[in-house]
């Protein structure tokens, strides 16, 4: 080989011929010499001596099927096994996100950007779209489309071997605008891997893709991949596993863009803060002069304000996980995980203010109310029946309904169990449950009330009120804390039937079927037990008929083939 590079080179001069094959995924680099110098054996020798340079190009893969055939399902279950940027058929960002303010995005790449710059709106056009009920005007919902996508192909861009999974990326678009995805399309997939699920342009995409899943509503139990039929839909599922994790570095800006979008004017604060001012100024003036003796009604009845000011932000809080949830899988923030923490801390936050402003107002109108130990006391009593919906709302799965049935049982437990409401009453051994509320040790140390409670502590009362406040949050860290262990361990039992499904020659098959040479590479990476140098010899040959050569006979090149 190096011996006819040598005596070619030395008498002919070269050019550079790249020819891309999608299918086997690799680049060829021709050398051919000088038309009146050369001859065909001589051509012949060279071209199969010289050096195939294997470079890894990514694929596009189309899943087609009819209406109700599991197309989306299918999609889901792919990300739910793999590691992948995943967009939904109608994915959502929370509406009253202002899209300049986006971090490390340039909206100006949008295609219908420059109608907003003539109209002087970039600086405040926001997402649009409805959340907890209330519409904002903004975006159309193609425009939400190409935001969404234009933002997946910037953050993706530095980076490499991504496995991108797009439902229905066309719907909703107009025709004029499919151009601009496409093109995207097409960059893309120069540097990831890209499964995607459409019902229009089927016909253009088949021909751009590099392999077609077909599902069927008949048989959901097989599909069928490019031209091989009855492929095992478990298996088709796990053969889609070549890509990697996006990696988003947090920064600064992340902090600054969550702040500026809970305090935007539609973001809660803002109206948080009006009703709040309202309800505790008509309580100052109804409530004004009250007499000691009253301290008990009092401190119910601010209490009532403060949980009926905090809960209108409490209740949308499911909303905010939801979308929340589709704005990391779009890319849009670093972190799940980051951004509830973030929003745990604010609402901690809000329920500390409101409750020192019911503290000081209850200073104002009543004087027997007061001390570090009943600041403290209030607070926390607040805590406990709040912190559910907190817990409930942000980092579990349930519904607006189950949030706000689960999250008022502390409240109503309260009522039932704490005998603040008629202290000494209840039925001998089930008021003993009193112990496990915070109201109730509130009770004792409010004047005029303190006399009537049963069996107050003698000491250390104000512990026993933080510890009974913070009872939710314990059992509710035991409760997600089981359930965590237990789907690992289910995640352990799927990862090994998962590693034995690999090890098989079906799969292998798959995969090379599916990306080709790169297959190959993480094949002998995860040491599978297939004949790998007889499967690689088959991908060679099958680049070679592609390309119209072989191995071991003579090739004859003429110019005009070249």
């Amino acid at each position: 080989r190096r011996e006819a590079e040598i005596r070619v080179s030395s008498r002919y001069y070269f050019n550079r011929k790249i020819n891309t094959l999608s299918k086997t995924n690799i680049l060829y680099f021709i050398f051919y010499s000088n038309k009146s110098k050369s001859s065909n054996t001589e051509k012949s020798l060279f071209v199969r001596s010289t050096i195939r340079l294997k470079k890894i190009i990514m694929t596009l893969t189309v899943c087609v099927g009819a209406s109700g055939s599991g197309k989306t399902t299918f999609l889901n279950d792919v990300y739910k096994s793999h590691k992948c940027t995943y967009i939904r058929q109608y994915h959502n960002l929370r509406p009253y996100i202002k899209v300049s303010a986006i971090p490390n995005f340039d909206p100006r790449k949008l295609p219908y950007w420059d109608i907003y710059e003539r109209e002087n709106k970039a600086d405040t056009i926001i997402v649009g779209g409805t959340i907890a009920g209330q519409f904002m005007a903004g975006l159309s919902g193609g425009q939400r489309k190409l935001l969404i996508f234009e933002l997946i192909f910037q953050r993706t861009a530095p980076q490499s071997d991504l496995l991108i999974v797009l439902d229905e990326p066309f719907a909703g678009v107009t025709d004029d605008f499919i151009p601009f995805i496409t093109d995207r399309l097409n960059e893309m997939r120069k540097i990831h891997n890209i499964l995607l699920v459409t019902n229009d342009h089927v016909d253009t995409l088949k021909k751009m893709a590099d392999n077609t899943v077909t599902v069927s509503a008949i048989d959901r139990t097989k599909v069928k991949i490019n031209e091989r039929e009855g492929v095992d839909r478990n298996l088709a599922l796990i053969a889609m596993s070549i890509g990697d994790n996006f990696a988003y570095s947090t920064t600064n800006n992340d902090l600054k863009f969550f702040t500026d979008v809970e305090f935007s004017a539609n973001g809660g604060i803002p109206g948080i803060a009006g009703f709040t001012t309202f309800a505790f100024g008509l309580f100052l003036l109804t409530f004004w002069n009250s007499q000691p003796g009253s301290e008990a009604l009092v401190l119910i009845a601010a209490g009532i304000i403060s949980f009926f000011s905090v809960n209108p932000y409490l209740l949308q809080l499911v909303d905010w996980r939801i979308f929340m949830i589709e704005e990391a899988e779009a890319l849009l923030h670093s972190s799940k995980s980051m951004n509830k923490l973030l929003k745990t801390n604010l609402t901690v936050l809000l329920i500390l203010i409101i409750s020192s402003i019911q503290f000081g107002i209850m200073q104002a109108v009543i004087d027997t109310l007061s001390g570090v130990d009943m600041y403290f006391a209030i607070l926390f009593d607040n805590a406990s029946l709040m912190l559910a919906p907190i817990c409930l709302g942000l980092y579990t799965n349930l519904s607006l309904q189950a949030v706000q049935i689960l999250g008022a049982f502390p409240f109503l437990m309260m009522i039932f169990f704490s005998t603040t409401f008629s202290p000494g009453a209840g039925v001998d051994g089930l008021k003993n449950l009193r112990y496990l509320f915070s109201r109730y040790y509130l009770f004792c140390m409010t004047p005029s009330v303190d006399i009537m409670m049963e069996g107050c502590p003698e000491s250390n009362n104000l512990l026993y009120l933080i510890l009974s406040s913070l009872l939710i949050v314990f059992i509710f860290l035991t409760v997600i804390g089981g359930m965590a262990l237990r789907s690992k361990l289910q995640k352990k039992k799927h990862s090994e039937s998962k590693r034995q499904s690999m090890m098989t020659m079906e799969y292998a098959e798959l995969q090379v079927e599916l990306f080709g040479e790169k297959a190959l590479k993480k094949l002998k990476h995860i040491g599978s037990n297939v004949d790998l140098k007889s499967l690689e010899n088959s991908v060679r040959s099958k680049s070679m008929e592609d390309d119209g050569t072989s191995s071991d006979e003579p090739v004859t090149v003429s110019d005009e083939t070249v």
